[in-house]
């Protein structure tokens, strides 16, 4: 188990580090400080007199511009997050890093318990971490 851990965190790094810090430029330009939407600017973003949503889709208003610099950069990082610029291959790898992810919180966890019992056993420390 501790050679598949290794070998697949090798790849697997990468592409968790590139998901991790691009779910962060997407939350940094959603949570940056704008000042509230004039009236002028609600007016303007709401939809046209008449309009009505098609049946089955979900149709939101597009937030009112309010000067924040980072906002045309958001959906380029949400596209990037989920993997979507690189066609259903980076979707695919998206993916796989999720699973992977759950694969290396459980490897690790196993090698952890396996390494406690075996000093355990041996009367070595009993404590539940060691140097």
């Amino acid at each position: 188990m501790r050679k598949w851990h290794r070998w697949l965190s090798v790849f697997f790094a990468v592409v968790m580090v590139w998901v991790a810090v691009t779910g962060l430029l997407h939350y940094v330009v959603v949570w940056w400080p704008s000042p509230e939407p004039t009236a002028a600017q609600l007016a303007a973003s709401a939809p046209p007199p008449g309009f009505t949503c098609p049946e089955g889709w979900r149709c939101i208003a597009p937030p009112p511009d309010t000067g924040n610099p980072l906002r045309p950069y958001l959906g380029l990082f949400h596209h990037l997050h989920a993997g979507s610029e690189g066609g259903v291959w980076g979707e695919i790898v998206v993916m796989l890093s999720g699973l992977a992810l759950v694969f290396f919180t459980v490897s690790g966890m196993w090698m952890y318990v396996r390494m406690w019992s075996a000093r355990k056993s041996r009367g070595l420390r009993r404590r539940l971490f060691w140097k």
